[in-house]
């Protein structure tokens, strides 16, 4: 495969600009804060098609950054000194300037579309996909919130959407998508209306004060990934997701258990066997989970930043591949995810205010852990930019590490495709365990 070479690079501003002092500003509560010193969002669509217009595409993007000002916008990190104990700290909040995002057009003339959709493994080529790699969500207050790439190949496309963490979420990132596609399909306007004003309690005095320097920060993120883990994608029937729920609520006596629950689960119980894990030592299983329902009362459903919290469930290594069982430790998932309610949501909001921890990147590296981001709830699939629909999906290198899995719908309805980013033997027993290999597809 080859390196790919950059045509172009553009920035796009909306048609009409708010700047300077009549720029908006929208400050940032915990949801988002926490992401500061971690690596952007980096999912890219590949497109079978060389019916493709760039020029067009940078038009659409344009016309569409006029209903998602926060992503022309930058970060306004602002430090206050106390003169009482000599501690520092900062606020720090979105001004909708239109200072404009990255548009990048690159080639990369020697691969081909079934180079990338075919392989088990992740082709290393496709981190090169993407702009700002690398770049942390704190760097927001000088580089784009928002890049894309448009990577021409031999006989398709692939846009690589680089976005904000501290801007987005998943559910906020694909809401963006959506919409340019739609506006890119003719649309002049899109079908759903991003709500920008962030969710903060009465008692929190706003904005919320954080401990925050440029040099903790560099401190914090001096760890680089100079070698990705490689990346394997698993295929999950809608037929073999639905054989895992219905043995997950029959071995618990339930029917709380969901198929997202019951997959995961399988997941997390083949990996931690296949790592051969002594059976006394600790393993977790970390999930995002979204509250925009969870509320009371809910937050908007296109509610347009960072709505989510991490829940984890732990055990031992016994208890979860040879006392357990599938259904006995989908309970435990379930049961996890059933305690974020309102109140307890609530109550974590108000303890991080008054004890903030901004997310390292070596919290998300624990041993014998894995943590699940994204969702198969995305609307992946409909974004149709004017030339079909795409034919997968692909994350970017941003905060990978051993034990990132990445949740997509799959390409048929009701399949989920995994991306799990392991050491190369475990994958490769994945691929070949018995308990496992009947579960997914090539």
């Amino acid at each position: 495969m080859s390196t790919i070479r950059v045509i172009s690079s553009t920035t796009i501003k909306a048609p009409s600009q708010n700047d300077g002092d009549s720029a908006e500003k929208i400050d940032l509560p915990p949801w988002d804060l926490q992401f500061l010193l971690l690596e952007t969002i980096q999912k890219g669509l590949l497109f079978h098609t060389k019916n493709h217009q760039i020029h067009h595409l940078q038009h659409s993007l344009s016309s569409t950054l006029s209903f998602f000002p926060p992503l022309a916008g930058r970060l306004v990190i602002t430090r206050h000194h106390d003169n009482n104990n000599n501690n520092s700290t900062a606020t720090c909040h979105i001004t909708c300037n239109n200072a404009g995002v990255l548009f990048v057009h690159a080639a990369a003339e020697n691969t081909s579309v079934a180079d990338i959709l075919l392989p088990n493994y992740v082709p290393p080529i496709v981190h090169s996909f993407f702009a700002l790699n690398g770049a942390k969500n704190h760097e927001g207050t000088s580089q784009p919130l928002l890049a894309v790439q448009a990577t021409e190949l031999l006989d398709g496309l692939f846009i690589g959407f680089t976005i904000n963490h501290s801007v987005v979420d998943g559910k906020s990132f694909w809401l963006f998508v959506n919409s340019w596609a739609e506006i890119s399909r003719g649309s002049l306007n899109p079908s759903k209306s991003p709500v920008f004003q962030r969710w903060f309690p009465n008692c929190i005095e706003v904005p919320i004060r954080f401990p925050f320097t440029e040099k903790q920060a560099a401190q914090q993120c001096s760890e680089k990934i100079l070698n990705p883990p490689p990346e394997r994608i698993f295929h999950f029937t809608k037929e073999k997701i639905a054989e895992l729920k219905m043995k997950a609520n029959m071995e618990g006596n339930t029917n709380r258990v969901s198929s997202l629950q019951a997959l995961l689960t399988h997941l997390w119980r083949s990996v931690i066997r296949c790592k051969q894990v002594k059976l006394e030592e600790d393993v977790s299983y970390f999930l995002s989970i979204g509250v925009r329902t969870r509320m009371v009362p809910p937050l908007p459903e296109d509610y347009f930043g960072n709505a989510l919290v991490v829940g984890g469930v732990t055990m031992k290594a016994g208890e979860l591949v040879v006392e357990g069982g599938l259904g006995k430790v989908a309970m435990e998932m379930n049961k996890m995810v059933c305690l974020q309610s309102d109140e307890t949501v609530k109550k974590e909001y108000e303890t991080w205010v008054k004890k903030p921890l901004l997310i390292s990147p070596t919290m998300l590296s624990v041993s014998h852990s894995l943590a699940t981001s994204s969702s198969p709830r995305f609307d992946v699939y409909g974004n149709d930019f004017g030339w079909g629909k795409p034919v997968t999906v692909r994350s970017g290198r941003a905060n990978k590490g051993y034990g990132k899995i990445t949740v997509f719908a799959g390409v048929e309805e009701g399949s989920i495709d995994i991306e799990v980013c392991l050491p190369i033997e475990i994958l490769e027993a994945l691929g070949i365990d018995p308990e496992f290999t009947h579960t997914f597809s090539n």
